[in-house]
């Protein structure tokens, strides 16, 4: 089974642990052992049977996005099995020139964390990103989070609606712990989902309703590395009962599709 893992993270060595550390504490969750260094995720991801991951950088910082974006670009250089997205924040200045570099740089996509930058998915500080994206690559977003309002699945819907044949792919099933909620605002939208962070969150049979109601082919693997061991998110997803096309659909196909890979 060909698997890319569409939702990873990784940090320069010297600041790895620390970074890691910095996101559970941001979640409140203890999570896994995992360092966030780009060799464990190379070597635990090899041992989990994934064949692609796409590294996902954010900043916290506006001033910090060009230079974690460089990061990225550099690691991608150095590992073809990386599929590198850009970020970008709204408060940054440039954001359109940033935005038109990282796409000339060969980005497959960009990648937001509304919650932990503080900006709302519908601020129209993002419009013009929307706009220059729009049909060329997707945008991944950490999705739904009850402490915030950034990232509800209501404001995707308005930028899905405003922005139409833009290509989204909303992290988290739609939703982080606002599962359901997120079904009703974006079932009938035009945007996939992955499914990093939910499975352990989830009983096995509800992650099956999920797939059904969405359809495998919305539906791409995601581990959330270091969140989490790529070793034990495949082995979740695995074990779903659901049928092996749409495993190999979730595993791998969706991915290719919606990255143009």
């Amino acid at each position: 089974m060909y698997i890319i893992d569409i939702h990873t993270h990784i940090y320069p060595d010297g600041i790895a642990q620390k970074a890691t550390d910095s996101v559970k504490q941001f979640y409140g969750s203890g999570g896994s052992n995992m360092n966030g260094t780009e060799s464990m995720l190379l070597r635990r991801g090899r041992e989990a049977g994934i064949s692609r991951f796409v590294t996902l950088p954010v900043s916290i910082r506006p001033d910090r996005v060009q230079h974690i974006n460089d990061f990225i670009l550099q690691k991608a250089k150095e590992n073809p099995e990386f599929i590198p997205f850009g970020t970008v924040h709204a408060a940054m200045e440039g954001l359109v020139e940033e935005t038109e570099r990282l796409l000339a740089a060969g980005v497959k996509g960009i990648k937001m964390h509304p919650d932990s930058q503080r900006f709302p998915i519908d601020d129209p500080r993002l419009y013009p990103v929307y706009e220059a994206i729009r049909g060329r690559v997707p945008v991944l977003l950490h999705m739904g989070d009850q402490r915030y309002n950034y990232s509800h699945p209501v404001k995707l819907r308005r930028i899905l609606n405003m922005f139409p044949g833009l290509s989204a792919i909303a992290a988290h099933f739609g939703g982080y712990s606002m599962y359901e909620v997120a079904r009703e605002q974006l079932q009938d939208m035009n945007c996939a989902m992955d499914i990093s962070s939910s499975l352990m969150f989830m009983e096995k049979g509800v992650a099956e309703r999920y797939v059904n109601l969405y359809g495998a082919e919305r539906l791409a693997f995601g581990s959330d590395y270091p969140m989490w061991d790529p070793v034990q998110e495949v082995q979740r997803f695995l074990s779903l009962n659901i049928t092996d096309e749409e495993k190999e659909q979730i595993a791998g196909k969706t991915a290719k599709r919606i990255l143009n890979l």
